[in-house]
């Protein structure tokens, strides 16, 4: 069983001439043309659309994880900071007005 992938233009605009699969020196088991139209290449499953394997998916998945968490440990910390200042802020005001040492007297009077 083989599998004709028809000549492309790749993401440089560059003409690349078809080929059949398997190709020559490659694998056996790679019998079907899979990929883009700026993207053509032999594999051995029909429904794949990736060039790479999984492990590198895997990989950038595992990257992508390890950095969400670090970010919302941060995120965590920064609100649990906030909160802690806030109620400090709060609990450390006066609760009674402070005395300006000045007093009020009423406009017209005299004192002797």
């Amino acid at each position: 069983m083989s599998a004709e992938c028809s000549s492309y233009l790749n993401a440089d605009k560059v003409l690349v001439s078809g080929f059949s699969c398997p190709r020559t020196g490659g694998d056996a088991r790679a019998v079907y043309c899979c990929g883009f139209q700026d993207v053509k290449y032999c594999c051995d499953d029909p429904h794949s659309f990736f060039p790479y394997e999984h492990n590198y998916m895997w990989w950038l998945s595992v990257g992508a994880l390890v950095g969400l968490s670090i970010a919302a440990v941060v995120l965590f910390a920064f609100i649990i900071t906030v909160c802690v200042l806030c109620y400090l802020f709060i609990s450390t005001k006066p609760r009674s007005k402070m005395d300006t040492g000045l007093s009020l007297q009423m406009a017209g009077k005299t004192s002797c």
